[in-house]
């Protein structure tokens, strides 16, 4: 099993930047593909981006490419998202997740979950 923490939420104005973390602990880390959900008030959680366990494969929604940044350091244990040029729709409580395939992480059901930080951006 692993364990997921996440870090880095806050309030930014609208352009800004945000770097969320997420830390792992338990079973080996480079076992795990990597991702990031995220559930604004009144809608389902939905995919943002995912990272394979090298770092080589990466996934975006649409709405954050170009925008966001997926990144991981496995002697770490750690994954990151880099979200610059933050727009109000991209407020949301924002998961940090994993699971031992990719494929499935990227479809929406990766097996463990971060219990989240709060991302807002004012406009």
């Amino acid at each position: 099993q692993v364990q997921l923490v996440e870090a880095g939420g806050g309030s930014v104005q609208a352009g800004g930047s945000l770097r969320l973390s997420c830390a792992a602990s338990g079973r080996r880390f480079s076992d795990y593909t990597m991702g990031w959900f995220r559930q604004a008030p009144g809608k389902e959680r939905e995919f943002v981006a995912g990272i394979n366990w090298n770092g080589r494969s990466t996934s975006y929604a649409d709405s954050v490419k170009g925008r966001f940044t997926i990144s991981r350091d496995n002697a770490k244990k750690t994954e990151y998202l880099q979200m610059n040029s933050l727009k109000p729709e991209d407020t949301a409580v924002y998961y940090c997740a994993a699971d031992l395939t990719y494929r499935t992480v990227v479809a929406g059901r990766p097996g463990y979950w971060g219990q989240g930080t709060q991302v807002t951006v004012s406009s």
